[in-house]
């Protein structure tokens, strides 16, 4: 009896394992997307939503959730947004902030001919023509304060007066851009008043006070040349934002400002690190922020040296192979975040704020992981050439066995300066390209944040320098393990990835089978004539092209320009291209397409002409995918 009772568990043990299968593109599609509303007025519950897409029906369904802090099961409430405080309406109720887009420049040929009400003509005489995604209409995002009459709006004021900047910032700005003050006498917004070729080549974005009794602005930032954004005040009306200190460095060190009666104190000068989010503490003596540290993002906090009366001193409170993706909101001592890690997506979780220890709250997808085999990832360290270590993360297919021998992925991440991190991406995922039978490699090369601020600048004007040597030294460091198929290595990336891709291409010196490039730059001459953001291209390449006394420069747009390595290209290659990416535009996925096509060299083109840096439709995604993999059986 005891041995059946022992067959069976192994037979129940068995056909459990059999159950699972391994993510595939649709299963990643239909994952339950989480976002965070906020914190209920009662400071007991927390409000978020899940989209969910149906991919046969081709339609998206967002339910909202309403979860108690201290645990227990989510309830669905259509109205538990209510229970949010808004933070749109003012102290004493009687007036709203907006932002809506304001007619303010005469660009379409109807506008300055008025008999010509048929042309769709576009008239320009200075750049930021268009930006992102968008080609400039003359129209710009301005803050309103509304009186209330009840529900109902009965006048409005425009704030920014007819002037031609934006706020929200385009294109990722959104509410956090203008906030009220606790006491609703002040709107504080963050806008950059440049127009034309001075917002080209410029990051000088402001924080701006408007009193409402006075109705007069005021540049509380004035003389911070770099971004100044994210203001939040504390209970007690304390103001802090984030700023970076160089014009033109748009990843540049990310400190804490806080806006003291005698001067503004820079709180996190002294740490070696960059800040990507913050929030107060509710008895406002502390900032809790987020920030990247060895491949992860945690959780941190530092002191108001003003309100403690102590110096300023960071201090780490999460731990773990995650990223804490960002803060909700507090209650008590606990912090309620969202939270990834590369095997899931978002979910929600609570911070104890003296231990660290976090508790998951939300259990949006766990049906659903029940029925995947998870992947096996692991932090390793390796020597670059020039002596230093290198952390990288390695993702291993599920049921991985250390006997057989896998084709390899060397992952290249985009930015540059953009952390490579326990993400959960719906396109770039790492977990289904191991169920799709492949090892990932992603390494931390120079120019990566969380690993100090030298580190993180040195990609600038470098492009094809030290940073290449990293990438290269990942991929042959892998190489010698037993069960890695050197005879099948793939190089694949986005963006600044896009171009690690291209670049390598021409000098890889045969060690990958393989390519994919996403929205990569593959010429910097027509990348400097084309791309929206100036001040990208003059930072991070060192100035024009036609600058031919500016050494950094040259060498940018001659030893480090994949065009010039063209004709050693001699891999097949797969080329993907938004025709909506004025950041990385059109014409660089063209031109590195028809180079490999003429030159007999295997090559697809993946176009989606209504994308912009980004594949943000669920369908086109899934074609990405599809085409992803495709790609990879054929090559590799």
């Amino acid at each position: 009896m005891k041995k059946l009772l022992v067959t069976f568990s192994i037979l129940v043990f068995t056909c459990a394992l059999n159950a699972q299968e391994n993510l595939t593109p649709e299963g990643l599609l239909q994952m339950g997307k989480l976002s965070a509303t906020g914190i209920t007025k009662d400071g007991k519950s927390v409000v978020y939503t899940v989209r969910t897409y149906n991919i046969a029906d081709n339609k998206k369904t967002t339910q909202v959730f309403i979860q108690p802090i201290v645990g227990g099961k989510a309830v669905e409430n259509a109205n538990a947004n209510d229970l949010v405080p808004s933070d749109r309406i003012s102290a004493d109720g009687k007036m709203s902030i907006s932002s809506n887009e304001v007619k303010v420049k005469k660009i379409f040929g109807k506008d300055v001919y008025s008999d010509l009400t048929k042309s769709d003509v576009m008239i320009y005489d200075d750049l930021n023509y268009r930006h992102w995604d968008t080609w400039e209409d003359g129209s710009f995002g301005h803050v309103f304060i509304n009186t209330m009459n009840g529900s109902k709006v009965s006048d409005s004021i425009d704030i920014m007066a007819k002037e031609p900047y934006d706020c929200p910032q385009k294109p990722s700005g959104g509410d956090e851009d203008f906030i009220w003050s606790p006491d609703g006498k002040q709107v504080i917004y963050v806008t950059k008043k440049k127009f034309g070729k001075e917002y080209a080549v410029s990051t000088n974005t402001d924080i701006y006070s408007y009193d409402i009794a006075t109705k007069q602005t005021t540049n509380l930032s004035e003389g911070m040349m770099g971004y100044d954004v994210n203001p939040a005040f504390s209970k007690a009306g304390k103001l802090a934002w984030l700023s970076m200190a160089r014009d033109g460095y748009e990843s540049d060190k990310n400190d804490i400002i806080i806006n003291a009666p005698t001067g503004r104190v820079n709180i996190t000068k002294d740490w070696d690190g960059t800040v990507s989010s913050f929030s107060w503490s509710t008895d406002g003596k502390l900032i809790y922020f987020l920030a990247d540290i060895d491949g992860t993002v945690q959780l941190f906090s530092v002191n108001d040296p003003i309100e403690t009366k102590k110096p300023a001193l960071v201090k780490q409170i999460s731990r773990g192979n995650f990223d804490v993706q960002s803060i909700v909101g507090q209650s008590g001592f606990k912090m309620v975040v969202t939270r990834t890690d590369w095997n899931h997506a978002a979910e929600l979780y609570t911070v104890d704020l003296m231990s660290g220890m976090m508790v998951q709250l939300s259990h949006v997808n766990d049906e659903k992981y029940k029925k995947i085999n998870m992947s096996k990832f692991e932090k390793r360290y390796v020597k670059t050439t020039d002596g230093e270590q290198m952390m990288e993360w390695v993702i291993y297919p599920p049921n991985f066995d250390p006997k057989k021998k896998y084709p390899t992925l060397l992952y290249c991440q985009g930015g540059p300066q953009s952390g490579l991190t326990q993400f959960y991406s719906y396109r770039w995922n790492f977990q289904l390209m191991a169920a799709n039978g492949y090892i990932v490699v992603a390494p931390n090369r120079r120019g990566m944040p969380g690993h100090g601020v030298k580190w993180n600048e040195e990609i600038s004007k470098d492009y094809g320098g030290q940073n290449m040597q990293d990438y290269l030294s990942a991929i042959d460091d892998f190489s010698k393990q037993p069960f890695c198929d050197k005879a099948r290595l793939g190089c694949i990336g986005a963006s600044y990835g896009g171009f690690s891709v291209y670049y390598l291409a021409g000098i890889h010196e045969k060690r990958f089978k393989t390519f994919i490039a996403h929205d990569g730059i593959f010429d910097w001459r027509a990348m400097y004539g084309t791309t929206e953001e100036l001040w990208f291209v003059n930072w991070d390449l060192g100035g024009a092209y036609w600058d031919k006394d500016n050494d950094a420069a040259q060498k940018s747009y001659d030893e480090f320009n994949p065009v010039n390595n063209v004709k050693k290209w001699d891999t097949p290659i797969l080329i993907i291209q938004g025709g909506k990416d004025f950041r990385v535009p059109i014409e660089q996925g063209l031109g590195a397409f028809q180079a490999a096509q003429l030159q007999g060299i295997k090559s697809k083109l993946l176009y989606f002409p209504n994308e912009n840096h980004w594949v943000l439709k669920d369908q086109n995604g899934l074609v990405w995918q599809r085409e992803f993999y495709k790609w990879l059986k054929e090559t590799l």
